[in-house]
């Protein structure tokens, strides 16, 4: 069985050939059209722009991925793609041609949404996760933690209520000189000043709160986890806060130390995410957590998260780095699971932005 994936729901135009023998799934190929270059002139994403490149691309790489896979469109059981959450512009595009491409050959459409791709994207690995597990979807526009009790039956017991992780991070990147987008530059800046704070080159994270840099007063900053007993998140107080102290710092003369500012960030920005995924496997035992989306690839939330699920005495499923960001093996990968349960979209699949 091979599915067909299309996923432009951001500024990745995507598409992958997916491959299920029964057992394993399979990545035949999976080609990306990054924009990255183009919209970090902007300092984020410009919505028209993303639209007119996922016009621009997902032709050609829809041929690549079929070449790449070795198979031809005769050859496809099934078209998926992502047509929510994300930019209606830019979900419009991969929409609208996964719903010719499938008309016109006469091949089964399925839609996905975007955050079960994210989650999905673990099941493209060797040892894959299998339903029922707790998962948590970190992203540029999303910050949710799932209880998944099968392959299409999610049900979202926590998000963030205004601002996405990956967002808070971005623009905050921004503020101390690191280009769009901030995730690997933020990780790397963040570490050198956990090990200037520690002193250690590694396992700096139980150390980190006893050292000065973090008891600094002039340094503090909020936790993200909602002080209630949902399991939601607010970034936005940890971003503005983040924005007054470097801009009141600035006024005073005071110099800030990218680093161990960065350090700080990123630790309350973990902790925030660790205590109420804590939270949520105390309340689900025994249930494994996959985490997914571009801010898996975050070195210091896979430790914290990995410490965190040991101590809770169950596993920490991650996707590959190559998997975390926007790409078509997991839309494909998810759509295969909604294409078993029967799920099809016809020609009057419409793209939407949010979750209905």
């Amino acid at each position: 069985m091979l599915i067909l994936g299309f996923e432009s729901s951001c500024d990745e135009t995507a598409a992958s050939v997916v491959s299920w023998d029964g057992g394993a799934l399979t990545s035949l190929s999976d080609i990306v059209a990054s924009q990255v270059d183009v919209h970090r002139l902007y300092g984020g994403v410009v919505p028209e722009i993303a639209g007119r490149a996922h016009i621009e691309a997902i032709s050609r790489i829809t041929y690549e991925a079929l070449a790449q896979a070795g198979v031809s469109l005769s050859d496809i059981t099934a078209v998926a793609v992502t047509s929510h959450p994300g930019l209606i512009g830019a979900l419009l595009v991969a929409v609208n041609f996964a719903k010719s491409l499938a008309v016109a050959n006469r091949i089964p459409l399925v839609e996905v949404d975007h955050m079960r791709a994210h989650i999905a994207a673990s099941y493209l690995t060797a040892d894959a996760p299998k339903p029922p597990f707790l998962a948590a979807a970190f992203s540029g526009g999303h910050t949710s933690i799932y209880e998944v009790a099968d392959y299409t039956h999610f049900t979202l017991i926590g998000s963030t209520r205004d601002d996405a992780i990956g967002e808070a991070f971005d623009k905050i990147g921004r503020l101390i000189g690191i280009p769009y987008p901030a995730g690997a530059g933020f990780d790397k800046l963040a570490r050198s000043g956990f090990e200037k704070a520690t002193g250690l080159s590694d396992n700096f994270w139980n150390a980190y709160p006893r050292t000065p840099a973090y008891r600094d007063p002039e340094m503090r900053l909020p936790s993200p986890a909602i002080s209630d007993d949902s399991l939601d998140f607010s970034f936005s107080g940890l971003k503005t806060a983040a924005v007054n102290l470097l801009h009141r710092r600035e006024q005073l003369g005071a110099e800030t130390d990218p680093a161990l500012f960065a350090a700080r960030y990123t630790y309350e920005a973990v902790e925030g995410v660790a205590t109420k995924l804590d939270a949520a496997l105390s309340r689900h035992p025994d249930m494994n957590l996959v985490i997914a989306g571009g801010v898996a690839a975050n070195s210091h939330l896979r430790a914290r998260l990995t410490a965190l699920t040991e101590a809770h005495g169950v596993r920490l499923y991650v996707p590959p780095l190559s998997l975390c960001g926007d790409n078509g093996a997991m839309v494909a990968a998810q759509g295969l699971y909604e294409y078993l349960s029967g799920a099809r979209a016809g020609a009057s699949l419409n793209a939407r932005a949010a979750d209905e």
